[in-house]
């Protein structure tokens, strides 16, 4: 009759090391249960007990003690190998760098930045290519092509196609017209507040401005104007921006030149090109909504990793009274 399967005698420090893996716990459920199969045979118990015990295979049992006693507690931790075939190649993985390094106003995104999760969405809703990834695994993928979120740096671009006749223009009032053009702009809104900035002082010894200050007189708008020719300005603070500021601002400039000859005014429309990259942005935000279920799924989730804060950190566990149960 065949002796059934037993670990060899365990040295001190095997035999400590196994107990504090099934005490103690362990991140792998695979060593928790390898260190259960070795001390119960340790103990006396034979395969199909210890199979019982684990919820395992009687093979598996085995397999664990021979290793066991071939290269020793090396035999705890699992050694994968083959697994389902890779999902994506090569050109695939180019293709999810490609899309994640592209400007996204070229990709007709309304946002300036990919998220995980809006880049997973896009490439799995792609017609042209669809590409099914998981955000770990595109999280990785990016991590070992050497993509990393950085911060992006801004330069001003204007997307109208007169351009290069507008600039021109520009650059002919300025050089060849200098003592009848103006720049004129509206900025704010403004509070008085102090403003941290930079000056020549001892070392060690800034100057300091007091954090604290009453806005007493509210905000207010600036709207100032510049005379290219003479280097001066002036201006005036308003209330609120409207038109009627505005109409005043330029009687000005036509004041400063009361010739009746012709004026050059140099001013821009920023907050038109602005308010279209909102609404852009608000109307894919609109579409691209999450489900509810999704949404309640979240909340759940985040309510019970606030409830398990304390017992994740070394706390005690509420009891039901303490939580309003």
């Amino acid at each position: 009759m065949a002796q059934p399967v037993r670990v060899r005698g365990l040295t001190e420090q095997e035999g400590q090391k196994l107990q504090h893996i099934v005490r103690r716990g362990s991140t792998s459920s695979v060593r928790f249960r390898r260190a259960m199969m070795l001390l119960a045979s340790a103990g006396g118990s034979t395969a199909p007990v210890i199979a019982r015990l684990v919820q395992a295979d009687e093979d598996t049992v085995r397999d664990v003690i021979h290793r066991f006693n071939e290269i020793g507690l090396a035999c705890l931790d699992p050694r994968w190998a083959g697994g389902r075939p890779r999902l994506l190649d090569r050109d695939d993985e180019d293709f999810v760098v490609q899309t994640a390094t592209t400007r996204l106003t070229v990709l007709g995104k309304p946002f300036t930045r990919w998220s995980i999760r809006k880049l997973a969405d896009h490439l799995r809703r792609n017609v042209a290519r669809p590409v099914r990834i998981g955000r770990e695994a595109l999280r990785c993928l990016l991590a070992r092509r050497g993509i990393s979120f950085q911060r992006t740096k801004t330069w001003k671009e204007s997307p109208d196609a007169d351009f290069e006749a507008k600039l021109a223009r520009i650059e002919y009032a300025v050089n060849q017209r200098p003592d009848r053009t103006f720049a004129f702009d509206e900025f704010g809104p403004l509070g008085i507040r102090p403003t941290a900035g930079s000056c020549w002082a001892e070392h060690g010894r800034p100057d300091r401005l007091p954090a604290i200050y009453r806005r007493t007189h509210g905000i207010t708008y600036f709207h100032g104007c510049y005379s290219v020719g003479d280097d001066q300005m002036w201006g005036i603070n308003r209330r609120r921006k409207g038109i009627d500021h505005t109409w005043a601002a330029l009687r000005s400039i036509r004041a400063a030149r009361p010739d009746g000859a012709p004026i050059y005014v140099i001013l821009d429309n920023l907050s038109a090109h602005l308010t279209r990259a909102l609404h852009a942005y608000l109307r894919w935000r609109n579409q691209n909504a999450r489900h509810p279920d999704v949404l309640a799924t979240q909340r759940r989730e985040r309510a019970r990793i606030r409830s398990e804060k304390g017992i994740r950190w070394g706390g005690r566990a509420l009891m039901s009274f303490e939580i309003g149960i």
